[in-house]
């Protein structure tokens, strides 16, 4: 059995994938995986569009392609001004963001997660800030869904670039007018490698020891 520290570990975010088609059984899995994702009171507010059609891939790409590209714009001018290493990966970065709004419509399979925001226990929704605990029970499922997929040696990105175009992407997949657009992850074995070893910042940086700032030793 596959070591779920190895596949935490090893989770990249692939953007070039084949069109060869998944089997049903491996997309059973990793749908499997996406519903045991806790979720605040078990109420699972959210369900998942399981694109496949090449009419419905194709109008998500066509939603996709032109808000990358107005992202990439920003993309580009924070990039040119990191140091020379950093703004070298950047540009493989964007690169890869390229190829997926060029190929999204070739993915086998498009993952849309979705959510009711009348099932969720929104507890920050009226403090003086973006809300951000909404997402909090469907972000589990997305990451359950995700690291199925690399058990299976299947590539995987999360986007949400989608939700600039959001009235769009519910039009061409009939959601409700009241539900919410909160994740879209392409599925796909990898052209070339896909995962392997990440890079992420220490413990030491992102954890703190009883209050903030006091780094975690």
């Amino acid at each position: 059995m596959n070591d779920i520290y190895e596949m935490m570990s090893t989770l990249r975010a692939v953007r070039r994938l084949r069109p060869d088609p998944i089997p049903d059984d491996v997309l059973h899995r990793v749908l499997q995986a996406a519903a045991w994702a806790p979720t605040g009171g078990n109420m699972q507010p959210w369900r998942v569009v399981v694109v496949r059609s090449d009419e419905q891939k194709q109008a998500l790409a066509d939603v996709y392609r032109p808000a990358w590209y107005r992202y990439a714009k920003g993309y580009d001018a924070r990039n040119d001004q990191l140091p020379p290493e950093e703004a070298s990966k950047g540009r493989r970065n964007r690169a890869a963001g390229d190829y997926l709004a060029d190929h999204l419509h070739e993915a086998p399979v498009i993952l849309m997660f979705v959510a009711d925001p009348k099932m969720m226990a929104i507890t920050d929704a009226k403090l003086d800030r973006i809300s951000m605990v909404g997402g909090g029970s469907v972000y589990t499922s997305v990451q359950n869904a995700m690291l199925a997929a690399r058990t299976e040696g299947l590539g995987c990105v999360l986007t949400t670039l989608h939700c600039l175009a959001e009235d769009e992407v519910k039009s061409a997949l009939q959601i409700p007018e009241d539900w919410a657009t909160l994740a879209m992850v392409p599925l796909g074995y990898p052209v070339g490698k896909g995962h392997g070893p990440i890079s992420r910042k220490s413990i030491e940086t992102l954890a703190f020891d009883d209050v903030f700032g006091v780094a975690w030793n």
